[in-house]
């Protein structure tokens, strides 16, 4: 069996450890993967330890990438595997990764949807089929985006994005008012109906009157 030999570790500014062999090659490892392994100078590796040691290297990477992308939000799955696919991970590796941050609970497409829901809801509302789209162009499945979405009404929706707007189009006559509102709520994803609907009610009840 052919094996190698290490001639020197050295430990970098990242804190990774660098290991160079008889051969002239190097390759990096993390301080713990060396410490697990007993990383030292001197030591003889077979070659499936040699590529037992580089895996778990490139797993430890791509953990630590994902870990960096879900700090701000939570991901989906599809964002997290097409994150590390555009890192240069081949696709065991995403596959190991992925399946250490669901024994963390940290990747659950169920949770996620529900989260983006009430994100829009909370702070950006609009219209159930917006955010189907927006559900379904992260990856997530067609059951569980229709189980976080279930009960979305347009109408109190549409209502409470009209209210945020509104401050901005203090001063303006109905014709400018409804072209302004009805814009902002179309970009929203809400059908002519209720845009309709929201704009007279939100004009009415600011200004006491009936639209021109």
């Amino acid at each position: 069996m052919r094996t190698v030999t290490i001639i020197e570790t050295q430990r970098d500014a990242r804190g990774r450890i660098k290991v160079t062999l008889d051969t002239g090659s190097a390759f990096y490892v993390s301080l713990s993967t060396a410490a697990e392994a007993g990383i030292c100078n001197g030591q003889t590796l077979s070659l499936a330890d040699l590529r037992r040691l580089k895996r778990t290297y490139e797993i430890h990477r791509s953990l630590n990438s994902a870990l960096r992308y879900l700090g701000p939000r939570p991901r989906s799955e599809a964002e997290i595997k097409a994150r590390l696919s555009r890192y240069g991970f081949d696709t065991a590796t995403i596959q190991q990764a992925i399946l250490a941050l669901k024994q963390r609970g940290l990747v659950d497409d169920a949770s996620f949807a529900r989260f983006w829901r009430e994100n829009r809801v909370t702070f950006k509302p609009r219209s159930r089929r917006l955010i189907e789209l927006e559900l379904k162009q992260k990856g997530v499945a067609p059951e569980i985006i229709a189980e976080a979405t279930d009960g979305i009404d347009d109408e109190p929706e549409a209502y409470n994005a009209a209210q945020r707007k509104k401050r901005s189009l203090s001063g303006l006559d109905y014709p400018s008012f409804r072209k302004r509102l009805g814009s902002f709520l179309r970009r929203r994803g809400f059908d002519a109906e209720v845009t309709n609907h929201i704009i007279n009610r939100v004009w009415q009840e600011d200004r006491n009157v009936p639209p021109n």
